[in-house]
């Protein structure tokens, strides 16, 4: 087992292009690190640099106290876990499992006892006699990832290890790795550019945009506190409300005012975001989580002191024990690089719905009590103690500790 330290990392290819900036990275021994980032951000280039499988354009890269920038793959004592498998079809999962062990020419009772206790943990003990050919898509990253774990290394790299896999498989195969962390404790690096597996999977979240760290921490505190506009908006599914707001101050207290809505702002809010104070008369940024709404209906008594928002529902998405409702709001939709960017999640899925005029499409997520069908009115509630406030330049968080003084 050993920590990962990248220091200063910079991976520059032909004609200038950086695909990683001074990359500042500690991985703890035993750490369960998840890089994370649209397409094109740079984390695959991070990882298959401390792999080795790419060289590093500058900085340093350091596994275990020692630094490994001239090393190569192989003398690195890493185990790469890709999304393609990259089994061998020509041998059973018993062969493919033991491969590596045999080429180090360890003794065969020691390769069988490694092999049997990868298989076991991984519920691959009926299958070591089959070929790959003869396992569902499940089954073989499983192997793929038994063959890392029988070379016990002293980290797992993993490249998008599940997105081939289905989204019912993905979440069981995501159990299986949090317990193979739980057991094994390997430092572990793991590449996804899904959001919710990253919240799911990491100790501690990396989030990189074009080559640069936005923000290191925990999934919560990313979801809680994010560092700016990007990160608020590319953490959380279904992502952040945003809209351009002014925040004003009268007899009745500090407000937030946007679209003809009022959204009182606590007291707390200033002692908890430092500067906030001067932004009065100003324009900010003003985020919401989908998750911080709820019908008035079926809110109950802890709602109460909430802000409430009259919509229409236009569509929505009933999902079991919530329903997304979809509404328009009468102001335009936010137009920053750091949201643009977020919402460029590289899933063609994602389009957006087509716009009355120049309105914002909002979700809330609400509770399945709620019973709203589209083109319903409903009361939304908000709790007004978690809105989060950006400046409307540099897309910064305002009051968030790693921005005062900037």
């Amino acid at each position: 087992m050993a920590s990962i330290v990248l220091n200063n990392v910079d991976k520059i290819y032909a004609g200038g292009v950086k695909a990683v900036n001074g990359l500042n990275l500690e991985i703890k021994d035993g750490e369960f690190m998840v890089l994370v980032g649209p397409s094109g951000c740079g984390k695959s280039t991070a990882l298959r640099m401390i792999a080795g499988l790419e060289d590093i354009s500058g900085g340093e890269i350091s596994i275990g106290e020692k630094v490994v920038n001239h090393l190569p793959p192989k003398d690195r004592d890493i185990a790469m876990v890709f999304q393609n498998y990259a089994l061998y079809p020509h041998m059973t999962v018993e062969e493919n499992l033991a491969f590596g062990l045999k080429l180090r020419k360890m003794p065969k009772a020691e390769i069988q006892k490694r092999v049997n206790e990868a298989a076991k943990m991984l519920g691959l003990e009926q299958y070591l006699k089959r070929k790959p050919a003869a396992l569902s898509g499940g089954q073989r990253q499983r192997v793929a990832m038994g063959r890392a774990i029988v070379r016990e290394p002293q980290a797992f790299l993993m490249d998008e290890p599940l997105s081939n896999l289905d989204a019912k498989l993905r979440v069981s195969m995501r159990a299986s790795l949090n317990q193979m962390h739980e057991r094994l404790g390997v430092t572990t690096v793991y590449v996804t550019h899904d959001q919710v597996e990253a919240m799911t999977l990491g100790d501690r979240v990396c989030v990189l945009r074009d080559g640069l760290l936005q923000q290191v921490d925990t999934p919560q505190n990313l979801f809680d506190k994010p560092v700016n506009l990007f990160v608020a908006g590319f953490m959380g599914s279904p992502s952040m409300n945003f809209v351009t707001a002014e925040l004003v101050r009268d007899g009745n207290g500090a407000a937030v005012s946007f679209a003809g809505i009022k959204l009182s702002i606590p007291e707390s809010t200033f002692s908890d975001k430092p500067g906030l104070d001067q932004y009065i008369g100003k324009k900010i940024i003003l985020g919401i989580r989908p998750s911080d709404f709820e019908d008035s209906s079926a809110a109950g008594n802890h709602a109460n002191g909430w802000a409430t928002l009259p919509v229409r529902a236009e569509v929505t998405e009933e999902l079991g024990s919530e329903i997304n409702v979809l509404f328009l709001i009468d102001a335009p939709p936010v137009e920053h690089k750091d949201t643009v960017a977020a919402a460029d999640t590289g899933d063609d899925d994602e389009a957006a719905l087509p716009l009355a005029g120049d309105k914002s499409l909002w979700t809330a997520r609400v509770n399945a009590r709620s019973h709203v069908r589209p083109g319903q009115n409903i009361e939304l509630v908000v709790d007004t103690h978690n809105l989060h406030f950006f400046d409307s330049a540099s897309g910064l968080s305002i009051g968030h500790e790693a921005n005062i003084g900037k």
